[in-house]
């Protein structure tokens, strides 16, 4: 059985959440209070030095981190990571998209918005964060033009990655209802077997 060291509410712990229960497999949840520096502590360092979750244990002590990578791992032989080499390029085009231009700025915005008191100085980077999310939902919307989904067209491990912080964009402060291909794509993403929502 595989344990996940995560904090529930976020989107890149709810990633494993996610695909974890689309798979049918069985997990152990620990809950990590990130947000208020559980994984500062030395036994947890211990195990992650980079001081953060999702953290994947194997029942033989192997450790995985990055949420994306333990995407790939779980999803492999499954339906969720095609086996086709372009489709896995373009799956993994996605997941480094997520990370790069999409996660920093959306889930930054709902972080200061739902867990920093109004007067706190990091509001001041909203605009900047407003713009910057709005961009990748743009490229986004773009490219549901032509496919139904991120993962070489099909349901993958990419939709799960972006679908983890899209789904809840609002509560950082985005109108999304400028973009009604990706709000289609987020009803099609709930619509899959298995799928559990995140934890509020």
């Amino acid at each position: 059985m595989f344990t996940v060291h995560g904090l529930r509410t976020s989107g890149n712990c709810y990633k494993l959440q996610c695909l974890l229960d689309m798979l049918g497999k069985p997990y152990r949840w620990v809950d990590v209070d990130s947000a208020h520096g559980a994984t500062r502590t030395p036994e947890f360092l211990a195990m992650n030095p980079n001081g953060k979750v999702p953290l994947l244990v194997l029942d033989d002590g192997r450790r995985l981190v990055e949420s994306n990578a333990i995407l790939c791992y779980l999803a492999e032989g499954s339906t969720y990571l095609s086996a086709d080499p372009w489709k896995r390029a373009v799956t993994l085009q996605w997941m480094f998209f997520e990370q790069y231009s999409h996660e920093p700025y959306v889930a930054v915005a709902r972080f200061i918005r739902r867990w920093l008191p109004e007067e706190h100085a990091r509001y001041a980077e909203l605009p900047q964060l407003l713009e910057r999310g709005a961009k990748a939902f743009d490229v986004m919307e773009e490219a549901l033009s032509h496919d139904a989904f991120f993962s070489g067209g099909d349901f993958g491990v990419a939709d799960i990655a972006l679908f983890a912080y899209t789904h809840c964009a609002a509560d950082g402060g985005f109108e999304m209802s400028r973009w009604p291909r990706v709000a289609a794509w987020l009803d099609r993403v709930r619509a899959q077997p298995g799928f559990t929502a995140m934890h509020s």
